[in-house]
């Protein structure tokens, strides 16, 4: 028997869709050339900012939050894929061993494009808050890396849209409803996560943010 319990905290979920809609903001200001480059800079600040309290945020939030609680070992990994394969995996409380280490690659990436966003130049007269600090050649090759790095995310993102429409027509499990409400179907002898009073997962998130966003404003300043 099955029944409804919370998985995702409001800060994972707020995280999540937040960063969604600073993605597609990053590419189309990317896209629009050199005129939007200082909106692209400022979207790529919050992206940056994210980044930074979900790391956070995946060592002191919400049970499924944490690294400690989704990230497993090879072995793991490679039992996972070979019982999905068979049709034989369990329901995952939060994300699968799989989908674990896909989050951190993610959010790697991410830190990766933010950073080398920080020095790269466009050839023309706009240039990161950084560039300054190194050499021409340095920054050339870091705007070269952020650009190869922009299509590595948008393959990762594509595996990731692919990775969830499956489990939903395959496996028939819906992963993007809880990502939502934040509340998952489980049977009854599934823990999903310890309670913690909303207003101090709120207050904890707030201040993480707070904090992460001024240590971002100080670097680029």
């Amino acid at each position: 028997m099955k029944q409804k319990k919370l998985v995702w905290d409001l800060p994972v979920r707020l995280f999540h869709w937040i960063l969604v809609a600073l993605f597609i903001a990053a590419w189309v200001t990317a896209e629009q050339g050199p005129a939007w480059m200082d909106r692209h800079m400022q979207v790529g600040y919050a992206i940056m900012t994210l980044v930074l309290f979900r790391i956070f945020w995946g060592l002191y939030g919400s049970d499924q939050a944490r690294f400690k609680a989704f990230l497993r070992g090879p072995a793991k990994v490679i039992d996972y894929i070979r019982k999905t394969l068979r049709g034989e995996a369990e329901q995952s409380i939060g994300h699968n061993p799989l989908g674990g280490w896909s989050v951190v690659v993610m959010l790697l990436l991410l830190a990766s494009q933010a950073g080398t966003g920080l020095f790269a130049n466009d050839d023309i007269y706009n240039e990161g808050p950084l560039a300054a600090l190194v050499s021409n050649a340095t920054s050339g090759l870091l705007t070269k890396i952020h650009k190869l790095n922009f299509n590595l995310l948008l393959a990762v993102t594509g595996i990731h849209i692919v990775a969830v429409l499956a489990y939903l027509l395959v496996k028939k499990e819906n992963l993007i409803k809880p990502m939502i409400s934040g509340f998952k179907e489980l049977e009854t002898d599934q823990t999903s996560q310890r309670s913690r009073p909303w207003w101090l997962t709120l207050t904890l998130a707030l201040v993480t943010l707070l904090g992460c966003a001024i240590a971002v404003g100080w670097l680029v300043s």
